[in-house]
């Protein structure tokens, strides 16, 4: 019985430290990404987010540009470290958009225009939008230049995104690609070569490959710090290209 009684007291106690370990969760920044040094487990705490657009730094009066990073499917969120820090500056306002990608495109793009127009008007400083879509996270970015109606710099880059259509999607969500662009949006494909993307490779067409009016195309090399350049290390190659831009 004593025993029994122990155990009772003790259960409130084990009760509390659990809630508390739980509460305990930190919000995943590009200073901690740094400080653990494990990009796995940095793309964890990443892509655990809840949907959302996640700011990643600490918002400062000299940022004028919001550049926001938006994952594909089934993303473990690693492949993005290295690319938000390498395209971190004084000037940029670096954010995550983590977003349902087991659903179609329109609900997540009308979120994430919502989300960018009030970040608009609570920074007045801010002077344009850099959209960085990966994969089926590409084809968001691009559905979303459809529905960019402000008079605002946009800058999308997609980054080997089939955007010419992969499975039944295309016809249950009425997925359409845009044929031409406004003349404040730019546009920026990055087309990996298909054969040595994992993601397309058994494919017998390639479905990055789709016409859109002046927007820019670049085929990545074959390789990438002596790996192979495959879906994942797009954008990292990418990320680089844009940075040397900068």
């Amino acid at each position: 019985m004593k025993k029994l009684e122990s155990v009772q007291k003790l259960i409130p106690i084990s009760c509390i430290l659990v809630l508390l370990s739980c509460g305990e969760s930190i919000q995943p920044t590009l200073d901690t990404f740094e400080a653990e040094k494990d990009v796995f487990e940095s793309g964890k705490s990443l892509i655990s987010l809840p949907f959302d657009l996640h700011d990643l730094e600490e918002v400062t009066v000299d940022q004028n540009t919001l550049l926001i990073g938006v994952h594909g499917s089934n993303s473990r969120g690693y492949e993005w470290i290295y690319p938000l820090q390498t395209l971190n500056d004084e000037n940029n306002m670096v954010a995550f958009f983590r977003w349902d990608d087991e659903a179609c495109l329109a609900p997540s793009v009308s979120s994430l225009l919502s989300l960018i127009e009030k970040k608009i008007s609570d920074n007045p400083n801010l002077n344009k939008i850099i959209l960085l879509g990966h994969s089926y996270g590409g084809l968001l970015v691009v559905a979303f230049a459809e529905a960019w109606e402000m008079d605002f710099p946009l800058q999308i880059h997609s980054i080997a995104a089939p955007l010419a259509g992969m499975g039944i999607f295309t016809s249950i969500c009425n997925y359409e690609v845009p044929n031409s662009l406004r003349d404040n949006i730019e546009l920026h494909q990055w087309r990996t070569i298909k054969e040595l993307d994992g993601a397309f490779s058994d494919l017998d067409y390639d479905p990055q490959v789709v016409k859109i009016l002046k927007s820019k195309v670049t085929r990545l090399p074959e390789t990438y710090k002596g790996n192979k350049l495959g879906h994942n290390w797009s954008i990292s190659w990418v990320a680089d290209e844009i940075s040397k831009e900068e």
